[in-house]
């Protein structure tokens, strides 16, 4: 099966599994596992923040942020197509009694300043307002096809954000990712987050874990709402050992996922009854159409399922198809020979 439904189904790679059986341990919930701080200290200099914390997922630290930076009753701004909105169970509101307030994403996936001022109270001394304590955005951007946000609209995030005294997240499942497209280094990326959570299991090739970072305050607190969670950990070197292999050996290798996904979107492209914006893919995600007669989404997905090609509704009637370090050129070749078939054969 050539697996494209997402860059979650990497496998650890030899050296990560040598790491993971050999890593100095001890009691993380003490603080005393050696292989889990020297993860932490690896990644908050990644990002370059003053500290960082060893989740079990990108959802729990995304939720971790929220409740750090939000009072009970406030709100969070946060893309209607955002991760954080659509797909981790209402969390913030579950666990926090946090409003989220839903903001139209754009298509290069960011949050117009123009909707996040619309998104103020008219009046913050207004009891009947629920008053905003954060703005969450997401680099790359997943339900906008691994879009990276640029600089410049960051800096004037930033400026609104400071201005309006609110604090930033951003949800930078693949930061990495955005660094390496951009070429800019992943901290000046996070520069203009106050926190940041990124995924050590995604491109990077981990087997689980997520990194919260920012000030070291915030991480202190957050690491007591880890354990509220149930995130507390005890001897979590085991896979941190992973994490420190992806951070010093994994980030650059993720320009071949965007070469591969180039190559995907590329031959997509050549295929009649397939629409996709080939220029719009800059990282390791491909979303498509399928025009063809006789084919919706969920009759491709399971026809090319059938032929040996796993990929995923996306909604909005389109597909996704993720590259990753399990793919070779040959099987992009053939996963584009599979659409073509697919579509052959409904015609």
């Amino acid at each position: 099966m050539i697996e494209m439904r997402s860059d979650t189904f990497t496998l650890p790679t030899a050296r990560m599994l040598s790491e993971m059986t050999r890593a100095p341990l001890g009691d993380d919930v003490y603080g005393e596992d050696p292989t889990v701080n020297e993860l932490e200290e690896l990644a908050a200099k990644s990002v370059g923040k003053p500290a960082a914390c060893l989740m079990p997922s990108g959802t729990m630290a995304n939720l971790a942020a929220m409740l750090v930076h939000v009072p009970r009753g406030g709100k969070v701004l946060v893309g209607n197509e955002s991760d954080i909105y659509l797909y981790e169970a209402g969390g913030a509101s579950v666990c926090g009694g946090i409003v989220y307030e839903p903001v139209p994403t754009q298509p290069d996936g960011t949050l117009a300043i123009d909707d996040l001022a619309a998104a103020l109270p008219p009046d913050p001394d207004d009891p009947q307002f629920a008053l905003p304590g954060l703005v969450c955005v997401e680099n790359t951007h997943n339900r906008m096809g691994g879009r990276v946000l640029s600089q410049g609209y960051l800096d004037q995030l930033r400026s609104f954000a400071t201005d309006h005294g609110v604090p930033v997240h951003m949800d930078g499942a693949r930061i990495f990712n955005a660094a390496v497209a951009s070429g800019v280094p992943a901290a000046e990326i996070a520069a203009h987050a106050d926190s940041l959570q990124f995924c050590l299991s995604k491109g990077l090739s981990a087997p689980i874990g997520s990194i919260l970072a920012g000030e070291t305050a915030f991480v202190d607190r957050a690491r007591r709402v880890r354990k509220m969670l149930g995130g507390g950990m005890r001897q979590a070197g085991v896979f941190a050992a992973a994490g420190v292999v992806a951070l010093t050996s994994m980030v650059d290798r993720l320009a071949e996922d965007h070469a591969l996904a180039a190559q995907l979107a590329a031959g997509l492209a050549d295929v009649d009854g397939i629409d996709v914006d080939a220029n719009s893919v800059t990282t390791n995600i491909v979303l498509f159409r399928v025009s063809a007669d006789g084919l919706d989404e969920k009759s491709f997905v399971d026809a090319a399922g059938k032929r040996g090609l796993a990929v995923g509704e996306f909604g909005h009637g389109r597909i996704r198809a993720v590259t990753h370090r399990g793919l070779a050129s040959a099987d992009i070749t053939r996963a584009v020979a599979i659409v073509a078939d697919v579509v052959r054969a409904a015609s």
